[in-house]
Formats: C-alpha cells, sequence, structure tokens
C-alpha cells in the first residue's frame, strides 16, 4: 500500500506511453490515473481512473480496504479518464453512497445506466462531508475543465484534492514530487494546462482564489505526483499560465518547413538573437506533436512564426498551430513574422490575418521574406530581425 499520510491512501494505477492521451496528446513517459482512499470511521474512496487502468485500480482499492466496505464515492470530474470505473465500483461494492454535485449527478446519466436512488447524496458549494476524524469540504471549480467540476478539501490534514488542476503528464516511480524537481514539474505540467485546461483562465482563476482562503498543505491532483514541498511554486505558475502571463525568458520561433528552408531560417534567427546575449529557442513544427508548440508559445512573451506558402495559404502544420491557439485564447503576445515562398510568397498575410483576431497581439519588426534557400540578403534581414525582437 502506498501511503499519503497514516489514513489516506494511494489508489491510482499508470499507464505506460504508446497511446495519445484524449486521443491527440503524445504521452511517450505514460500518464498516472489517481485515485485515493480515506480511512476513518467511514472510509470515503475519491474517484475512480481511466478504463484501460481498471483491473490495476481495482486490486489496489481492494488491497488498501483489505477487506472494509466504502461507505462513499466522491466523484470531482466526470471526464471518463477519472470516471470510467464507477460502474464497476457500484458493482462490487453497491453499499457505497455515491458524493457529488447535480451537475455530476446530471452528467452520469450521460454514461451510466444506473439509478441512484437511496445511494446519493448531493453536496454544493462549502458543504461538508464528516467522515471521523476527517472531514472533506467540497468547492465547486466549474470549467476545470467540465462543468461538474468540484475539488475536496480535507480540513485535518490539509489536503486539497484538485481534480485536474495541478495535473500532469508521466508515470511516477514515486506519489510524490521528489524536492527540487520543480522546474522539471512545469515542463509537462504546462503542456498539459495550456492545451487541456488553457482556455478556461478565468474559471482557473476563481479556483484559485478559493484556495488562497484554505491552508493547504499537499495538492492530490487526479494525474501526476502529489505536491507537498514549496507549494506556492505551483500556485504562482497557475496564476501566471491562467492569466496568460509569459513565465519564461526570451525569444521562441516557430518554423514550419517543408523542405527546410524556412527551419534553416528559424534556427540562424535563434542563432542571432542568442548573440544579442537573449535566450531564444527554435521548434520546428513539422512532424511534431503540437501541444508542445502549445505550451511553448503561451510561455514566452515574443514569438516569431516562420512558415512556407503552401497552396496559397500555410503549411498545414502551422495553420494547425494557430487554430490551436485561438482556441485556447492566447492573448498578449509580442510577434514577428518570417514568410517563405518562391513565386507567390502569402504565408505573412495569411499569418498576421489569423492572429489580428486575437486580443493583445502587438507586431514587431520587419516581416522577412525568404524565396527558397536562405541566401546571404535573407540571413543580413533576419539578423535585422533580430535586433528588433530581441531589444523588446
Amino acid at each position: 500500500m502506498r501511503n499519503i499520510t497514516d489514513k489516506i491512501y494511494y489508489a491510482g494505477a499508470q499507464a505506460d506511453g504508446g497511446f495519445l492521451f484524449e486521443n491527440q496528446y503524445e504521452v511517450p513517459n505514460g500518464v498516472t490515473y489517481n485515485s485515493y482512499v480515506i480511512m476513518d470511521e467511514k472510509t470515503a474512496v475519491l474517484d475512480t481512473a481511466d478504463a484501460k487502468v481498471g483491473e490495476q485500480w481495482l486490486l489496489n482499492l481492494k488491497e488498501i480496504l483489505s477487506g472494509k466496505r466504502p461507505d462513499y464515492l466522491v466523484v470531482s470530474h466526470m471526464e471518463p479518464d477519472h470516471a470510467a470505473n464507477i460502474g464497476t465500483f457500484l458493482k462490487e461494492f453497491p453499499q457505497a453512497v455515491v458524493v457529488a454535485n447535480q451537475k455530476t449527478f446530471d452528467i452520469l446519466a450521460c454514461y451510466f445506466d444506473i439509478d441512484f436512488s437511496g445511494r446519493s447524496l448531493i453536496v454544493k458549494e462549502g458543504d461538508t462531508l464528516g467522515l471521523g476524524g476527517h472531514t472533506l469540504q467540497f468547492f465547486m471549480a466549474p470549467m476545470v475543465h467540465w462543468p461538474e467540476v468540484m475539488v475536496s478539501y480535507e480540513q485535518k490534514e490539509k489536503i486539497l484534492f484538485s481534480a485536474d488542476a495541478f495535473g500532469n503528464f508521466g508515470k511516477t516511480s514515486d506519489i510524490f514530487l521528489a524536492a527540487g524537481k520543480e522546474e522539471e514539474w512545469s515542463k509537462d505540467a504546462a503542456r498539459y494546462f495550456l492545451n487541456i485546461v488553457g482556455k478556461y483562465g478565468k474559471p482557473v482563476q476563481q479556483l484559485l482564489k478559493k484556495a488562497q482562503g484554505l491552508d493547504i498543505r499537499m495538492i492530490c491532483p487526479l494525474h501526476g505526483p502529489v505536491l507537498r514541498e514549496n507549494l506556492s511554486f505551483f500556485l504562482d505558475k497557475y496564476d501566471a499560465w491562467s492569466n496568460y502571463r509569459a513565465d519564461k525568458a526570451g525569444v521562441l520561433v516557430l518554423s514550419a518547413s517543408i523542405y527546410g528552408n524556412t527551419d534553416t531560417a528559424g534556427a540562424y534567427l535563434v542563432q542571432c538573437i542568442q548573440e544579442k546575449g537573449v535566450p531564444a529557442k527554435h521548434m520546428a513544427l513539422a512532424g511534431t506533436d503540437l501541444s508542445y508548440a502549445v505550451a511553448e508559445a503561451f510561455r514566452y512573451q515574443t514569438i516569431v512564426f516562420a512558415c512556407a506558402t503552401y497552396d496559397g495559404g500555410l503549411f498545414p502544420c502551422m495553420e494547425d498551430l494557430l487554430y490551436r491557439l485561438s482556441s485556447k485564447n492566447f492573448q498578449n503576445r509580442n510577434v514577428a513574422l518570417v514568410e517563405n515562398g518562391s513565386w507567390g510568397p502569402m504565408a505573412a498575410g495569411k499569418m498576421k490575418a489569423e492572429l489580428e483576431k486575437l486580443s493583445g497581439i502587438e507586431f514587431i519588426g520587419q516581416t522577412v521574406t525568404v524565396k527558397g534557400a536562405v541566401q546571404e540578403a535573407d540571413r543580413v534581414k533576419l539578423a535585422e530581425l533580430a535586433r528588433a525582437v530581441a531589444a523588446v
């Protein structure tokens, strides 16, 4: 058994990589599906797990329970990667009462043909559930990132069970994030948050305000490691990301290249920026899971978009990236443009038209047009653009 504290246990299970999370995001290092158990005079299970790890989750749960029958199942979030085993749980433990808010029960009917009469407890904002020495208090977190989401705060041990908030990709050898690993955590946590929850910055801000009124000593999310050291770091990251503030210094260059020439321009631009003493990062979009680029674009204040013209428009990976950024409320950034087109360069105009639809986008520097391979005259123009973006 894996203890969170003396009376609180981890019942989650882990999936290896090799699949797409939400059928769209690469998870090369797998992912955890977290579930927790509070053992007191009354026993509460907090959430189930994804279908792909259902068998292991149930084995873990039964080992923790050691023959004890759980009194409650708290449902924080109805997304199938957490709720898929609710039916299995209720068949195994028919005496258990499901604890959830009204919106959750509404959505349960979309996934399960279960009669909850006599086995449901509807909770609202601020309601509590006594388990003996432990007490859960519930706070609604709609659109973080489904409308029914709620978090649970255990008052005795001051633990926030945060649903998808503070989640992360990747398997873990230890259920706790090791001290000093905060920056490492932020890499995939940013990709998780900004692609999945990022659209809902205002609801996340509302949840953070509720958290400010609580004495939180540990955060137990539904994905990734449990957080118990330096909690201000994680709260500050979520504050920045949900306010659409950059949290990395320097310039990001994103290039969409057909035969590599636009990537060459992007790499040279990064070299020129770095020579100015400014950090810069280059990402080639073609063949890349764009969730990485979405996360990085939100983390930098200044971004250069470099794209080849394709069929009189944008090379598809850039077109897809701009759509994703727009759908996630990308805003308040400094932007520069580089285009490529041997006979009819049009990419810069197309990119600008899409970016102008967003809030707070400021265009900087002179757009650079490359025609095919990068020539010496192009390097001069790219160096001039580097001076402009490095000076911001």
